[in-house]
């Protein structure tokens, strides 16, 4: 073991500076006696987990690992050993070499956890160092093949649909735990830890005349996972209503509702639609992932230009900011994560949405209820009068919800919202349409956010590829090669693993508010902005093609060209390749 402390480590290894350390010490010493510096320092921003954990290493002299690769897990390393000692503990047995066992933990001191591994084990066990996440979903690996083969060999095998038992209602439960159900039930359980696995947002269940086809939508796009028997099919809605608290005798009408699972630590939301067709009931699934930790504006993947004029203006004393896009470009994502930034206890913050994606702690979260009339409109009447300082409008769908969020900006307040359009100079003239008058748009409006999502290159497989010659000319790109994702098991080899936001940020200035009071067109307004320096869509898409994040395919899927041609790559840049 090293003599150096984690924080002497840190600073030689980490370029961790001398004044955070002193003030996480300072912190540690008066406030948060019970947590390590390492936490704090974490906390603090000074380093990352992954820069505390490797200095860790160094210190207690252990390997560290980043992650921790499928095939040096063995089943019957687990089989005796309690599913929750492991979670708890946060620690893995896994194979090392051909007969060694490497124990991997996430914390050095936890010695009595690696002495009763190591008993149950009754071998000759050593020790390493990895993330939390990183053996908490090896955790969730090993029992999802443990159950995995079980459950298929169960099912292949019932004749009779089984029964469905309502053990979920509206309390979260953890599917690992569930060793001993029906068959239907665990293969729901066994398709949503597939899809959390997977990454997926969506599940979609489909009818057809000979059998059900599951797909996920990973990253954007739909894959296909399995195809079920159709005598499964009746059993597999019928739990998922269960789940909802939906009736399961209805079939000839639409229904929806929403439950929520546990896997391992990860808490989800599960959105429910069925619908029905000539086939059968359909059934769409959206996975929302609770925790509020990637709820990051510095993580979503804008440019650093953009993520510092947008955190200035969320900051702003009163005015609107709408963020403009089609469903599922992320809007909601993004104006959570302002909401987060913004929370503390001298705001009062609250939200009227359609419906509640994340439960973020200390906000005012209210649901719209057409059916009794409670209408986005009708909402932010009522919110007015709880002497808010931020407001979140869900979205901006009819002339009156626009027009109070716009006076609600104007009389003091904070508003975010959102709007379906193609880019930011679309967004004023769409407020202009429904009815708002010039003079109110161009004083309320702080600046407009246009965005997408590109999926990213896997970091695993990524290799050089020529240009095609039709995405050079649609974007109008001067090099030859660029990055792609060849494929391998860590993307589902698809060449892409996550996504991440392009933006377009206009910035309501002078130029900007003279040509809203002229009723200009959004083309105008547009070359205005590209003429003050707003960077479209397209260019910041191209920008992400330059850093090897994503390919030209992926911006020209989810961009219109501007009217203003994007700046070609230098031979400069393309020599970073």
């Amino acid at each position: 073991m090293s003599e150096k402390k984690i924080g002497k480590i840190l600073i030689e290894q980490a370029g961790l500076d001398e004044e955070t350390l002193a003030e996480a010490l300072q912190r540690q010493s008066s406030m948060d006696a019970y947590k390590r510096i390492g936490r704090l320092l974490v906390e603090q921003g000074g380093v990352s987990e992954e820069d505390v954990m490797r200095a860790l290493a160094l210190q207690f002299d252990l390997p560290y690992l980043k992650s921790i690769d499928p095939d040096r897990l063995d089943r019957s390393l687990v089989r005796d050993i309690p599913l929750h000692f492991l979670k708890k503990s946060c620690i893995l047995p896994i194979l090392d070499g051909s007969d060694e066992v490497l124990i991997v933990t996430s914390d050095p001191l936890d010695l009595e956890s690696f002495d009763s591994l190591a008993n149950i084990l009754d071998c000759e066990c050593r020790r390493a160092l990895c993330l939390p996440d990183a053996i908490e979903e090896a955790i969730s690996r090993y029992f999802y093949q443990q159950t995995g083969e079980e459950d298929a060999g169960a099912l292949s095998e019932e004749k009779e649909e089984p029964q469905v038992q309502v053990d979920m209602g509206e309390q979260a439960e953890d599917l690992l735990n569930l060793s001993t159900t029906a068959p239907v039930i665990k293969m729901v359980n066994s398709m949503f830890f597939q899809a959390a696995r997977s990454r997926a947002s969506d599940i979609h269940l489909e009818h057809f005349e000979d059998d059900m086809r599951v797909r996920f939508r990973i990253d954007g796009v739909l894959h296909d996972s399995q195809r079920l028997p159709l005598q499964h099919a009746a059993a597999l809605v019928s739990r998922l209503k269960v789940m909802a608290n939906l009736d399961i005798a209805e079939k000839r009408l639409p229904q929806d509702g929403r439950c929520k699972i546990k896997i391992g630590d990860d808490k989800i939301d599960i959105r429910l639609s069925i619908i029905p067709t000539s086939k059968g009931e359909r059934v769409v699934l959206r996975l929302l992932d609770k925790s509020t930790a990637r709820l990051d504006l510095g993580k979503l993947g804008f440019s650093e230009q953009v993520a510092e004029r947008f955190r200035a203006l969320v900051r702003s004393p009163h005015g609107i900011i709408p963020v403009t896009g089609p469903t599922g470009s992320g809007k909601t994502t993004t104006l959570y994560s302002a909401l987060r930034e913004l929370n503390s206890v001298e705001q009062n913050i609250l939200t009227v949405e359609d419906p509640i994606e994340y439960e973020l702690p200390g906000v005012g979260q209210m649901q719209i209820r057409p059916r009794i009339d409670l209408t986005f409109a009708g909402c932010l009447r009522h919110l007015l009068r709880h002497d808010p300082d931020v407001i979140m409008v869900g979205e901006i769908r009819d002339p009156e919800t626009a027009d109070m969020a716009i006076r609600a900006a104007l009389t003091g307040h904070m508003v975010f919202s959102t709007l379906h359009t193609n880019d930011s100079a679309t967004a004023i003239t769409r407020l202009l349409d429904m009815g708002v008058e010039p003079y109110l748009v161009s004083s309320s409006i702080l600046a407009i956010l246009a965005q997408r999502l590109v999926r990213v290159i896997c970091p695993d497989c990524r290799e050089r590829v020529p240009v095609d010659e039709q995405s050079k000319i649609a974007l109008q790109m001067s090099e030859n090669m660029v990055w792609a994702g060849r494929g391998c098991r860590e993307c589902l080899h698809t060449g892409f693993r996550g996504r991440i936001s392009i933006g377009e940020f206009l910035e309501v200035k002078e130029d900007i508010r003279d040509l809203i009071m002229q009723r200009a067109s959004a083309d105008t307004i547009k070359r205005a902005a590209i003429a003050g320096g707003m960077t479209t869509l397209r260019v910041d898409g191209l920008d992400k093609v330059r850093n090897g994040k994503t390919t030209p395919e992926e911006v020209i899927k989810v961009t219109q060209d501007s009217p203003a041609a994007p700046t070609p790559i230098s031979q400069t840049d393309n020599q970073k390749f």
